[in-house]
């Protein structure tokens, strides 16, 4: 009896942690957060993201030297506005 307890308070808290992990990655993966840095090499760079509700976000993105502005949703995505026809700014 005494070794099933000993287990127990062993293996809980680590099942808790990592019950835990895969929540917390599971949000910042939804959130649409990149896990890691920008890649200089890359075309396209992530510049900022809005959750707005479950499964919609607005998002920012640079490419070719444009700020595009884009709707994510379940049903697909849809391009809001760009800096080069004057929609919007970033100070």
């Amino acid at each position: 009896m005494l070794e099933y307890i000993l287990r127990l308070l062993i293996l809980l808290p680590i099942i808790g942690a990592m019950a835990w992990g895969s929540l917390w990655l599971w949000k910042r993966v939804q959130m649409g957060v990149p896990l890691t840095g920008p890649r200089p090499d890359q075309p396209i760079q992530m510049v900022g993201v809005l959750p707005l509700g479950p499964g919609s976000k607005l998002a920012v993105v640079e490419f070719a030297g444009q700020r595009i502005l884009v709707a994510v949703s379940r049903n697909g995505i849809t391009r809001l506005a760009d800096d080069s026809q004057g929609d919007f700014h970033v100070d």
